[in-house]
């Protein structure tokens, strides 16, 4: 069980003391000068995508990190670099456009339009297959 001496939200300096491919592991002080350890997960290194976490942070590094969460039942606490940026990285998306299009008469409001007819020729194959 955890104590209450770090909450979700505080900043802390914390140093990396291992790196696996899934994210690095850390050690770091709270208020009342009491050692935690932590993970900070490969997406909350920093914005964008990162291919190899040991191009970007090194062990024995001292990074600025925020508490993201801290399941109370094991004690485990992640941590974030990325929740810290003053400029995070945009990330652009390319939107799919839809199927319907209000001009044609195809797409998902053909599909309604039959609804009804499928619900009742659905039914009817129930009721003979019950009686």
């Amino acid at each position: 069980m955890m104590d209450q001496s770090v909450k979700i939200g505080d900043k802390v300096t914390a140093e990396i003391i291992g790196l696996q491919d899934y994210g690095a592991f850390v050690k770091f002080v709270d208020r009342e000068n009491n050692e935690h350890k932590g993970l900070i997960h490969i997406s909350e290194v920093r914005s964008g995508f990162v291919k190899n976490i040991r191009e970007v942070i090194k062990i024995g590094q001292h990074v600025k990190a925020q508490i993201i969460d801290i399941d109370e039942y094991n004690g485990k606490v992640s941590l974030s670099i990325r929740s810290l940026e003053e400029h995070p990285q945009n990330h652009y998306f390319y939107r799919k456009k839809r199927f319907t299009d209000s001009r044609d008469k195809i797409g998902f409001k053909s599909l309604a339009d039959k609804r009804e007819m499928w619900i009742e020729e659905g039914e009817s194959y129930l009721r003979e297959r019950v009686n």
